[in-house]
């Protein structure tokens, strides 16, 4: 999976878990329930969940009658954790070095990495405001 998709696909399966009200074991939801939501293959979201386990996230059962389930509700899960818990793609890259002897290709890249950096931060903090409930709030 893309870095680009690892985000977008863990929140929608947070979401999709938090819709379904899976907060036990007894409630969990299988990866290929799951992989029919997103769509993708069964193997990506076990990859995914992984993750989100690591993360403290979500929990998970493996087997026949295995499944995922979240550990806290969705109203604590902010979008900033899940991105860091998936490692996905929220940045907008590195800037290239410039030519030598160029008055712009030696100072472009200074300043267009203070840009970029400064857009990341704010993508940051605003995916720290919206959390895995609102995601599914007019759902």
């Amino acid at each position: 999976m893309s870095d680009s998709q690892r985000f977008p696909v863990a929140a929608h399966t947070l979401a999709y878990l938090a819709h379904k009200g899976a907060y036990s074991r007894e409630q969990a939801v299988s990866s290929s329930v799951l992989a029919a939501s997103i769509p993708t293959n069964p193997v990506v979201i076990r990859r995914m969940t992984t993750q989100l386990a690591k993360a403290g996230l979500v929990d998970t059962c493996s087997g026949v009658s295995g499944g995922t389930w979240l550990l806290r509700p969705a109203e604590k899960i902010p979008l900033d954790q899940v991105l860091h818990a998936v490692h996905g793609c929220a940045h907008l890259g590195s800037a290239p070095p410039g030519a030598d002897g160029c008055p712009v290709g030696q100072a472009i890249p200074k300043a267009v990495s203070g840009a970029m950096k400064a857009a990341n931060a704010a993508a940051t903090d605003t995916l720290s405001r919206i959390t895995v409930a609102d995601l599914i709030r007019n759902i």
